[in-house]
């Protein structure tokens, strides 16, 4: 018993020795501004889930058990975490170094003050009701940009934004939008992704949206895989 209670509380003073950030108090303000770098794969709002699973209710949520999220590592889901204050500051400083073999591509945040901050904004947004109002995505050179993290609502699209006709001759994909303007892409800068979600596209109505800062690649977004055998004609 007594070996026992020593290393409990020995656990407890190394936690406390590499986990001072979450005792201290975090700038929420500030933490909202961090959060971007989040944005991009993960959702605040209830099931909405990106590359990365969304966070509302994270706090005493047990890792990887998000019903509506089939893309946990095994690393992740065997770890027996629940996340809290202390787990979540862990995985904050260093993924991968936290959970070996997990599949989270972010590197980490090294300043204990910047990580106090997101987990002040994400312990307020990740409660029901509480997650900030979505950020809208500009335009970008007549496609929809992505650019800013920000996930389009892809179910009333503007035309020129709307996939109209893709004929493939040899290595170049022309796409045709509704208002009748016609580009031509590289086959390796046009890919074609699936959104089923509720804000994916209307079936036979596929977006376009903007994939490089140089205007050169895009994504054409289709409601099912079904349909990228439907639309995409040889021809030159």
């Amino acid at each position: 018993m007594r070996n026992t209670l020593a290393a409990v509380l020995g656990l407890c003073g190394a936690l406390v020795a590499v986990f001072p950030a979450w005792s201290a108090d975090g700038d929420p303000v500030r933490g909202q501004r961090a959060f971007g770098a989040c944005a991009a794969c993960h959702s605040l709002e209830p099931d909405r889930n990106m590359t990365g699973p969304s966070l509302a209710g994270l706090w005493n949520r047990k890792a990887g058990s998000l019903s509506s999220f089939t893309r946990y590592s095994p690393a992740l889901k065997s770890s027996g975490l629940v996340w809290n204050d202390a787990s979540l500051d862990a995985l904050l400083r260093d993924p991968q170094d936290f959970i070996p073999g997990n599949t989270m591509t972010f590197p980490g945040i090294k300043d204990a003050t910047s990580r106090a901050d997101l987990l002040a904004f994400l312990k307020e947004a990740t409660e029901p009701g509480h997650a900030p109002r979505a950020q809208q995505p500009g335009g970008m050179g007549g496609m929809m940009g992505m650019g800013s993290g920000a996930v389009p609502n892809l179910k009333k699209l503007d035309p020129e934004d709307r996939v109209r006709t893709i004929a493939r001759c040899r290595d170049t994909y022309r796409v045709t939008t509704a208002d009748g303007k016609t580009r031509d892409f590289w086959e390796r800068n046009l890919r074609f992704k699936t959104d089923s979600s509720s804000e994916g596209p209307e079936k036979g109505a596929p977006a376009i949206v903007s994939a490089g800062m140089m205007g050169d690649r895009a994504d054409v977004i289709f409601a099912g895989p079904e349909e990228i055998g439907q639309l995409v004609r040889e021809g030159c």
